[in-house]
């Protein structure tokens, strides 16, 4: 990458020392601000932005830079919350939660504790889910399965549970990645042990509340929603799509959905559309949207050919969905789908992978090339309106797009660029 781990090292301590009816999509226990991005897709899950437009245009042909950051390892994108920029990577043998000045990128605390964690595959080792900010607090799930919980105002640590150590589960291809679902005063987390796949703590102690067995961990994040009044917790495992009662972890229903063959990976979030659940995955897994109903799920339609996401999450605007269609190394292309029909209506073949988010009638999409591109979300046809290069390949960290500033990382750097009008 041009930097060797060691001159990375030393960069990140130097500049550390310095610096069926409506559906409600819920991340109960947070006080969520609009313009906050305070766990991985945003405020509600989902990729949508809630803050100030974006411009259209920018002078000199490229949004402003306001600061960059060395930073040591990982795939966990960074979150925003009350003006803090929250990012999760390790440095050396410790992987750190630092939290920054949002406008300057000054350091305002960090929490930090040892990890062993190697990376199979010879790929990053640091951390790959990202914080979740709730009630106060910071809630971190390492590569190794440490799940931490801290609090926003000090970085003083709350309390922090090793489930590896205590569950028993057997290593992923690639480490714990899933984001865990704080709701309502619960933190639940696909953790994958044999007798306690889904695990429930109390925010407040770290104290087990209940388990589910038997479904084993995939990369994929949870989210909450309310059907019809009634909550359910959406977790896409390494098996199934599942629903469960946050309070109790009863099931409320599943869908069988993995891959024939042992290496494969689930990884995009439950898209939750009103009372429709968007779920995705390559491998021949295919995609599928179903209704929510009292007897469970209707399916509207499922295939392989239409819209299967390898690690990005889709985002829905006005009826059509919006990501990647095809595998990571083989140059997924971009695509507007048809929700209730997976009808295609765009393509963009071997568009290369990235992620994806969406700003009102805006897709901004970040591509592992570094490229920043905002095009219309519309199912018309693909219309880029800016792009820039804002960092150097490969970037596969979800950005935060917050009070009209997005925060991106690759593999040794943060950077901070101004997207509002």
């Amino acid at each position: 990458m041009g930097v060797s781990a060691t001159g990375r090292d030393a960069a990140v301590k130097r500049r550390w020392s310095v610096s069926g009816g409506a559906v409600l999509l819920i991340i109960a226990g947070s006080t969520l601000g609009a313009q906050d991005w305070p766990h991985f897709l945003g405020p509600e899950r989902d990729g949508r932005y809630l803050g100030p437009p974006l411009a259209r245009t920018w002078s000199d042909g490229a949004p402003r830079e306001l600061w960059r950051l060395p930073v040591g390892e990982g795939f966990a994108g960074p979150v925003v919350s009350g003006g803090r920029v929250l990012l999760f990577h390790r440095v050396r043998g410790r992987e750190v939660l630092d939290a920054l000045d949002a406008e300057t990128g000054a350091s305002i605390w960090r929490y930090d504790y040892p990890t062993t964690y190697r990376d199979d595959f010879g790929f990053d080792e640091g951390p790959r889910s990202a914080p979740v900010v709730s009630g106060g607090r910071v809630y971190t799930f390492g590569a190794q399965g440490q799940l931490h919980a801290v609090a926003l105002d000090t970085g003083a640590g709350v309390w922090s549970v090793d489930t590896r150590q205590r569950f028993r589960f057997r290593k992923a291809f690639f480490g714990a990645a899933g984001s865990p679902l704080v709701d309502d005063g619960r933190v639940i987390a696909n953790v994958g042990g044999p007798n306690d796949g889904i695990v429930a703590f109390d925010a407040a102690t770290g104290d087990v509340l209940w388990t589910v067995a038997g479904e084993e961990a995939s990369y994929s994040s949870p989210v909450a929603a309310a059907f019809d009044g009634v909550r359910h917790a959406l977790f896409f495992t390494r098996d199934n799509l599942v629903s469960l009662d946050p309070v109790s972890g009863r099931e409320r229903f599943r869908r069988a959905w993995r891959a024939r063959i042992r290496a494969s990976v689930n990884a995009a979030t439950p898209l939750v559309v009103d009372d429709l659940v968007f779920v995705s995955a390559q491998y021949g897994t295919g995609a599928g949207v179903f209704r929510v109903a009292e007897s469970g799920l209707d399916e509207l339609w499922t295939a392989n050919d239409v819209m299967s996401n390898h690690y990005a999450t889709s985002v829905h605007r006005d009826g059509y969905l919006y990501g990647y269609h095809g595998r990571q190394e083989f140059g997924p292309s971009l695509r507007a789908v048809a929700l209730e029909t997976g009808e295609v209506a765009w393509d963009v073949p071997r568009f290369g992978a990235g992620s994806i988010l969406l700003a009102d009638d805006l897709l901004v999409v970040m591509r592992e090339s570094g490229e920043l591109l905002l095009a219309e979300a519309s199912p018309d046809a693909f219309v880029p309106v800016v792009r820039a290069q804002l960092l150097r390949g490969t970037v596969r960290a979800y950005p935060a797009l917050a009070d009209g500033r997005i925060y991106v990382r690759n593999g040794d750097t943060l950077l901070a660029v101004g997207l509002g009008r």
